[in-house]
């Protein structure tokens, strides 16, 4: 049978979903955060700096939206489950989760050590894989249909320099997930999306440009992407305009990039 809908199919309006967002203290994290609140989503907002979170909630809330501020290591297993608790006692099931969270490796691949290694594989790789399938394990449960919105990186299709080797490659990780879980879980009517933003502005950004001074200079249009240009692309993933849409990787550069 084939199904109806009414057109134009483009409705961003999250109103009765529940989103959970990693790295929601700041930056992009945070963006995303106000920006599906904005939408009608109630929103669990993870990251370790709770008092930043706490910061994020009042502001959602005094916009008229919905928030829960939840702590969360994501490099650690057990704060995984207990964060998707929390947000499921709170709302209900979490039927959007944006893997956001991530750190940059800066250094070069052979004077890394093995810890520092880990800690970024487990932030960048681990943690997204981990709280995909405890989400899908609650959704498939219930059976809810969901979106999940991984945040990878132009890192990924091109080694950026500078000691970004391993985030280069966990970020192209990232992607292959996104396309792997897309297939797996497309019976379920779970959808899995990765955003890869280039240069934009964020806390993580605020530290490169210290490290390597401004290479703005260099781009075409001279210029880092604001947070809010992701604003349509993280809600037509979110939302039900994107009911067909899975195992794609959005490429929201700006231009800065060769091809």
């Amino acid at each position: 049978m084939t199904a109806v809908f009414p057109l134009p199919n483009a409705s961003n309006d999250l109103t009765g979903h529940v989103a959970l967002v990693t790295g929601a203290s700041s930056g992009l994290g945070r963006r995303f955060a106000l920006t599906l609140a904005a939408a009608g989503a109630q929103v669990a907002a993870c990251a370790r700096r709770a008092d930043k979170l706490e910061d994020l909630a009042v502001e959602i809330r005094a916009n008229g939206g919905v928030c829960e501020a939840i702590s969360l290591d994501v490099t650690d297993a057990d704060q995984i489950v207990r964060a998707v608790g929390e947000a499921e006692a709170a709302f209900g099931t979490v039927d959007i989760l944006v893997n956001n969270a991530g750190v940059p490796d800066a250094q070069r691949a052979h004077k890394m050590s093995v810890e520092f290694g880990d800690m970024v594989f487990a932030t960048n790789v681990r943690a997204p894989w981990l709280l995909s399938n405890e989400v899908a394990r609650r959704l498939i449960a219930a059976k809810i249909p969901g979106r999940i919105i991984n945040i990878s990186s132009m890192g990924a299709f091109h080694y950026a320099g500078q000691g970004a080797a391993l985030y280069s490659i966990t970020k192209a990780a990232v992607n292959r997930m996104t396309e792997a879980l897309s297939v797996e879980w497309s019976r379920f009517n779970i959808n899995v999306n990765a955003i890869a933003p280039g240069a934009f502005s964020s806390e993580m950004m605020d530290g490169m440009l210290q490290r390597m001074g401004d290479f703005t200079g260099s781009f075409p249009r001279q210029r880092l992407g604001e947070p809010a240009q992701m604003d349509s692309t993280l809600l037509f993933l979110a939302s039900p305009a994107s009911e067909c849409v899975t195992g794609t990787v959005i490429k929201i550069d700006d231009g800065q990039s060769s091809r």
